[in-house]
Order: structure tokens, then C-alpha cells, then sequence
């Protein structure tokens, strides 16, 4: 009986589905498209304004910035899953938490909506660092400084002002 060897016997093929579900989902025409309809799908006529359903949904008083935040966070989650590099991941991030945060305050929130366009930003982001592999610009670096010593003093501020109450304690009940 003759023996067969393992690199005689037929290899299975293996076939990739037709169709992934989802597939579309993440691509930039998709993402594209999702920052559009948010940030600039209407136009005030006569003007150069254009907005999207981020300042529309965002005149709901509460939960309105927080779904449109929600919604935005699939271009962020495309930008991870695509594999840019996390200092672009921050950025989008910082943008989307600036769109919430600030978004969140009556009217003026939703003037800044319509100004900044978080979602064409990170898109941007996304776009850029993924036809120019880990390749960050001074302005990444400039914008990520700047928002961590904004942190840092946010987190400093209320650590100065106990320490100044227990000063002003000490001295006044010193006497």
C-alpha cells in the first residue's frame, strides 16, 4: 500500500462570503455620508449656512446632544476599527466631547453645533490619517497640548480653591 505523502493530498478551497452583513457600514462613502446628513444635509436659503440633524436634534432640550453624540461615535469607532493612530483617535474624540459638552447649552450650544461640524472633522481626521499612515501634523500635537493642560487646570482648579478655603479657615479662626 502506497502511502501518500501531505503535500500530495488536495487542499480545501476556502471560498469568502458574497455578501457581509455590515460590510458598507464603516466605508467612506458611508462615513462620508453620515457626516453630511449630521452636520450640513440643509442649507438656510440665501445664505451660505448649512447644518444637519446634529443642530436639529440638538434643539431637544437634555437628550438631543447625546443622541447626535451617540450617532457620531460610529465615525470614531471606524476611525479604531480602520486602525488610525490613537493621537487622531484623541482629536476625534476631544471634537465630539466639545460638540456634546458645549452643544448642551441652550442655543448658544446649538449655534456652535452648526459652527464646528464635529462630524466633518473627525471625518477629515479619518481620511487623512488613513492615506497618510501615522503621519501626525504639528496641529495634532498643538491641539492634544493644549487640551490636556485644559484638563489639567480643570482638575487643578478645585484642589486651588480647597486649599485657599482652608487658608482663609486657618487664618480667620487663628486669631
Amino acid at each position: 500500500m502506497a502511502r501518500i505523502s501531505q503535500s500530495d493530498m488536495p487542499q480545501p478551497q476556502v471560498l469568502r462570503p458574497r455578501f457581509r452583513r455590515g460590510a458598507r457600514a464603516l466605508d467612506n462613502e458611508s462615513l462620508d455620508l453620515l457626516a453630511h446628513v449630521l452636520d450640513d444635509w440643509f442649507r438656510i436659503p440665501g445664505t451660505g449656512i448649512r447644518f444637519g440633524l446634529d443642530g436639529i436634534i440638538g434643539l431637544v432640550p437634555g437628550i438631543g446632544d447625546v443622541i447626535t453624540g451617540i450617532a457620531s461615535c460610529v465615525i470614531v469607532l471606524a476611525g479604531w476599527i480602520r486602525g488610525i493612530p490613537y493621537v487622531a483617535l484623541l482629536r476625534m474624540l476631544a471634537n465630539l466631547a466639545m460638540d456634546v459638552l458645549i452643544g448642551s447649552i441652550p442655543l448658544l450650544g446649538d449655534a456652535f453645533d452648526i459652527a464646528w461640524k464635529a462630524n466633518r472633522r473627525n471625518y477629515a481626521l479619518l481620511t487623512r490619517h488613513l492615506a497618510e499612515p501615522r503621519k501626525h501634523t504639528w496641529r495634532d500635537w498643538i491641539f492634544l497640548s493644549l487640551l490636556m493642560l485644559t484638563l489639567a487646570l480643570l482638575l487643578l482648579a478645585p484642589v486651588l480653591v480647597l486649599l485657599w478655603m482652608v487658608e482663609w479657615l486657618r487664618h480667620h479662626f487663628a486669631r
